[in-house]
Formats: structure tokens, sequence, C-alpha cells
């Protein structure tokens, strides 16, 4: 059962705060009686009608995507540049992306139609660890990056602790290989973190969500999660 707002916004017809003035203003129908009263649920089989026109309640869908470099997470672009949604061309449901990944990182982006999902998994207070691994400018000893683990500040705030690893090293190119993890999503974090601490991010790529991985895709592939798997990432959420 979802309250009657959130299954117009979802369904298209106007955003949930216009929803709620089609229902107090009378323009909506449950099962043939007019509604106008707040909080109101309904289920799949409810008959939903706006202005007389029936709506079309869809199922919530999940998707794992394999986000490559070079596209922006969103659903459309005023500039014409590919967007994340070009890539599920056999996806029917309105999905947007769960957060974002930057238009230069790559890695592992979630999409769904379920809005408690993805406020769910974006909230910092959830703690739901994204990892990522980052291609550095530079050869970090550990001592250099355990500030990340007290957290450092970033645009005049300090962020919540994350871990790290060093999984590689070049010293002939003076670049290195670091894992981070990190429960936050605040606009280019994992960048700013690193070089925050010294070491600016060449290239980025998120490999984990929760337990969720890219085992299995190429860049610009996607699939569906499985119920198993919703419900365990929302476990970890809780």
């Amino acid at each position: 059962m979802e309250r009657l707002q959130k299954v117009l916004a979802q369904s298209g017809i106007a955003s949930r705060r216009k929803s709620e003035e089609l229902i107090s203003a009378g323009h909506v129908k449950v099962n043939g009686k007019k509604v106008t009263e707040m909080g109101i649920k309904v289920s799949a089989s409810d008959k939903i009608e706006v202005n007389g026109v029936p709506i079309t309640q869809e199922d919530y869908v999940y998707y794992l995507f394999y986000k490559p470099r070079g596209v922006i997470s969103a659903v459309s672009d005023d500039k014409g540049r590919e967007v994340v949604t070009d890539y599920l061309v056999g996806v029917r449901e309105r999905i947007y992306p769960v957060g974002r990944l930057d238009y230069d990182t790559s890695g592992l982006l979630l999409l769904t139609n379920d809005g408690d999902f993805a406020n769910k998994l974006t909230h910092p207070k959830h703690e739901v660890n994204k990892t990522y691994v980052a291609k550095v400018m530079g050869v970090p000893f550990p001592k250099d990056l355990k500030p990340l683990t007290q957290g450092v500040k970033i645009d005049g705030r300090k962020t919540a602790p994350a871990a790290f690893k060093i999984l590689s090293t070049d010293n002939i190119k003076q670049t290195a290989i670091v894992e981070l993890v990190i429960h936050e999503g605040r606009n280019h974090q994992v960048k700013k973190m690193l070089e925050a601490v010294g070491f600016p991010v060449t290239k980025l790529k998120r490999e984990l969500y929760g337990n969720l991985t890219l085992d299995g895709l190429k860049p610009g592939q996607y699939r569906s999660l499985s119920r198993r798997e919703v419900n365990a990432i929302l476990e970890l959420a809780k």
C-alpha cells in the first residue's frame, strides 16, 4: 500500500506537491469515489482516475548499471549529452538514478522508480558503504592517507571517517591506485577527500554499492536486481 499522492507522482501525473493539490481540489477518484483527504493509501488493484482519466500504476523495478565515463547521471540533458537511461533501452518504466556518479567517473549506479528505496540508500544516516577505486597522482604511504580515517574538511565541513587501502604504486610514473570506502554522497567527495590529503585523482570508478558488485557486466551494460538483492541492501540501510 502506498499513499495516493506518491502513486500519482510516480505515475508521471505531477510532482508530489502538485498531486496533493489535485487531490484536495477534488480532481482524483479512487474506485469511483472522489477523494479529497491526504494520507489515503491505495494498492495496485485500486482504480485511480484524475479528471476522469485512469492512471497506470507501475510495478517497482530496480537495475544495476555499469556507467561508462562520459555519461551524465540523469534522465535528460539540455546539452544533448548521453545520459544513463539512454543505455537502458528495454526499460519502459520511468526510472531515475539513485544518487549520481560524476560525468568522468565510471562504475556501479543503481536506477529505480521506487522513491523510498532511493531515499533510504542516499541518506547519509543510513550509512550504506560505497567502495571506490581511484588512480591518483603521487605515491602515498599509509600515514599520508590516515587523516581520511578521521575525516577531512572539504567545502567547509568535515567528512565522516573513511577506510582506505593502497592497492598498487608506480614509482616510475609517480602514481598509485587507492581504494576508498565512504557512506556519504557529497558532491565530488572522493576526489576532494584525496586531494585534501595531497593526492589528486586522475581516474575514478565505483566498484561496490553495499554488497552489490559489477561482476559479469561491462561498461554500458545493466541487469535487474533480484528481490533478494533489493532486500539485502535495504537491510544494510536500516
